[in-house]
């Protein structure tokens, strides 16, 4: 598993290079004039992405916690609670993602169309409910996360190489295991009935188009670029959230961590966040404009 593992470094820092840049391009454009909505969510997710990276596993964090000298203890407990709450956060807002967007391209005469004034305000008060329930929700990993120590396997679960999981009370497991996959179902229901809205609308323009002999403008037009970006962005998040996600509860109710299965599990974790911010970057013209610029100056 080795060159698994290599595969995986490259494949963390590509990701954490890619997040950055497009922060520090967010957050220029926040700090700008008249920033877009749509960036102050992109610029929550690449956030959100590059911690999620470094608080995976042994990765930066770890070390980093590591080298100034907190105990085992403090560093499981600290990485483990941060990821968690990141991985919460990715999945909140990728669907507002999508809500925001069907909301953008909704036509004047549908229901969403009557929040498009009041977006800002509202992705304001969604980013304080996200943050505020995953902080709390995430919470029960300080109780239940410890640095490894060597008794039976009965009573703890070796999930890094240096960190276990401590066994729950069953009832307790059930409740969060219950609240954790219904946020997860009704989030990713969300986003796949704003993603078949999308279709349908971008349908339904592209027939108005196309019967007006104008169909260039639509491939042209913004709106388009964006929601096929984000369509694919909420099909990829679908398939690998709910692929970490399989493997986590069937490792838990197993109880049973295969070291082979923990880095196929890291590998689907890192997908998402390190194909993100790639595909971000090759559809905000932009972000295409700045690196062009960059480009022709070095030449």
């Amino acid at each position: 598993m080795s060159s698994l593992e290599n595969i995986l470094y490259i494949q963390a820092g590509l990701g954490v290079l890619a997040n950055m840049f497009l922060l520090f391009f967010y957050t220029s454009i926040i700090l700008g004039d008249r920033p877009k909505p749509m960036d102050l969510i992109s610029c929550q997710l690449t956030f959100i992405h590059i911690m999620m990276i470094l608080s995976e596993g042994d990765n930066l964090l770890a070390n980093i916690l590591e080298s100034l000298k907190f105990g085992k203890d403090i560093k499981c407990k600290t990485t483990f609670y941060i990821n968690r709450v990141m991985r919460g956060l990715s999945i909140c807002i990728t669907c507002l993602l999508s809500v925001f967007q069907a909301i953008t391209i909704s036509p004047s005469t549908s229901l969403l169309a009557k929040f498009k004034n009041k977006v800002k305000t509202h992705i304001m008060y969604a980013f304080f409910y996200f943050w505020s329930f995953n902080l709390s929700f995430s919470s029960r990993l300080i109780v239940y996360v410890t640095g490894y120590i060597n008794v039976s396997e009965t009573y703890q679960m070796k999930v890094t190489k240096s960190c276990s999981l401590f066994r729950m009370n069953y009832i307790i497991r059930e409740l969060i295991l219950t609240v954790m996959i219904s946020r997860d179902v009704f989030l990713v229901g969300v986003m796949l009935t704003t993603s078949t809205y999308m279709v349908i609308t971008l349908c339904k323009h592209e027939r108005q188009c196309k019967h007006l002999h104008s169909i260039h403008n639509l491939r042209a037009s913004p709106e388009k670029r964006a929601t096929q970006t984000i369509l694919l962005l909420v099909v990829f998040f679908v398939v690998m959230y709910w692929l970490d996600l399989i493997i986590s509860i069937t490792s838990t109710l197993s109880w049973m961590y295969d070291p082979n299965v923990l880095t196929v599990q890291k590998f689907v974790m890192y997908a998402y966040p390190t194909i993100t911010p790639l595909v971000q970057i090759s559809s905000d013209k932009r972000v295409i404009s700045i690196l062009n610029n960059f480009h022709s100056k070095c030449h």
